[in-house]
């Protein structure tokens, strides 16, 4: 059994530059991982000098830490979190606790410690301490070489007012800002690579998403509806998405290709789907609308077309991959976990009676006057009201029915 009590150390940058309000981001980052770690053996959160300090349970595994060491790093606001161990602020401590951190670190030919010391009631500074328990580091490992730049290793001591905190496996997070912190968004959701990554993206500024998912159901299979449930799963580990609606459109799809004009069949979709988004923003009371488009893709993304289907309603649309390449996109799925799911072939509303030749700069009063075809504000209800709603688990989100 441990000597030592294990912890994992939050670390933040964004959040510590905000001013006044800062202990409210402090609050809901806190908040956010005591929910997301509740499958893990956490006793406790506490703010600690600039950080979040996460202790768990005594007998707690080095396995066991690391498992929920990896899952604090992809939660929006941290900076870097590091494992390792509570002690109290006598060197001789201080010491043990690094020998334990660094015996549990991956292979390492040098090191050095970066002390850093928060309350000057203890006597000795930070520069006394790194020489100091450093010392005595490398008398526990003779065979490892002290490097002061570019170590293999670096051992963290953070010495407190009550404790210190020894550290030596140390992971860099996903940064940005608590979710819950900057209100609420929709986001159109497909099955595809792009749009799940744009939601994520939106989560990393600390908003609460809201997805919503354009079915091409019953006109096609309901395989996309699955594949978004296994994204959004995927999302739902780190807090990153609290509900989705899924909505079947593939009838009125139907509608709109067997009389508009064939070219504009795509700007007249999106702008259906657009003011259905819209509605269900103001039931959850969200801010913007958000998207995966990125300029120029596809032939619905080229600024002309944009523009139409902007016009369709009134809150802001936010394009958070409009400058970004394909491979860009593909890299940050992969990272986010979802690209595999993406990568599956599944039927949708975007592939459902597509043009052969869709309209690349269409003009707004054209789409408009095809657009007077058709009972569209009936339409936004009776989607609205055929809403399927799936919930996932977003600590900051309260639920509506």
């Amino acid at each position: 059994m441990d000597k030592f009590q294990r912890i994992s150390l939050v670390h933040y940058h964004e959040i510590g530059l905000k001013g006044h309000n800062r202990s409210t981001f402090e609050m809901r980052l806190l908040k956010n991982l005591d929910a997301l770690l509740k499958p893990f053996p956490v006793v406790t959160i506490h703010r600690i000098s600039g950080r979040l300090c996460v202790f768990f349970r005594e007998g707690t595994s080095f396995e066991e830490a690391n498992k929920a060491t990896d899952v604090i790093a992809k939660i929006p606001g941290v900076a870097r979190v590091s494992c390792g161990y509570k002690c109290e602020r006598v060197i001789d401590e201080m010491t043990e606790a690094g020998i334990a951190a660094m015996s549990e670190a991956d292979s390492f030919a040098s090191f050095k410690v970066q002390a850093r010391r928060n309350h000057t009631d203890f006597p000795i500074n930070s520069m006394d301490l790194n020489r100091i328990v450093g010392g005595n580091l490398s008398d526990a490992f003779p065979q490892v070489a002290v490097k002061m730049k570019n170590p293999d290793l670096t051992v963290g001591l953070e010495v407190v007012q009550n404790a210190a905190y020894v550290y030596a496996r140390s992971i860099v997070g996903i940064g940005g800002l608590p979710v819950g912190s900057s209100g609420r968004v929709v986001c159109l959701l497909s099955s595809g690579i792009d749009s799940p990554v744009s939601t994520w993206k939106m989560a990393r500024r600390g908003a609460e998403c809201i997805g919503v998912h354009f079915s091409g159901r019953p006109q096609t299979s309901d395989t996309s509806e699955y594949l978004v449930d296994d994204i959004a799963h995927v999302l739902e580990r780190t807090g990153c998405i609290a509900r989705v609606y899924v909505v079947p459109l593939g009838n009125y799809q139907r509608e709109i290709a067997l009389s508009c004009p064939p070219e504009l069949r795509v700007v007249l979709y999106r702008r259906l789907m657009f003011r259905v988004a819209e509605a269900l923003a103001h039931r959850e009371r969200a801010g913007a609308l958000v998207t995966g488009e990125s300029l120029g893709q596809v032939a619905s993304q080229t600024l002309d077309n944009i523009r139409c289907t902007d016009a369709a309603v009134h809150l802001p649309v936010f394009r958070p991959l409009i400058g970004t390449d394909k491979l860009e996109i593909i890299a940050e799925a992969q990272r986010l976990g979802s690209f595999e799911i993406s990568s599956q072939d599944a039927p949708d509303c975007c592939t459902l009676f597509m043009p052969r030749n869709p309209e690349t700069h269409a003009k707004l009063p054209l789409v408009e006057e095809a657009e007077q075809a058709y009972p569209i504000s009936q339409w936004v209800e009776e989607l609205v009201e055929a809403a399927e709603v799936h919930d996932y688990a977003c600590p900051s989100y309260k639920r509506r029915a």
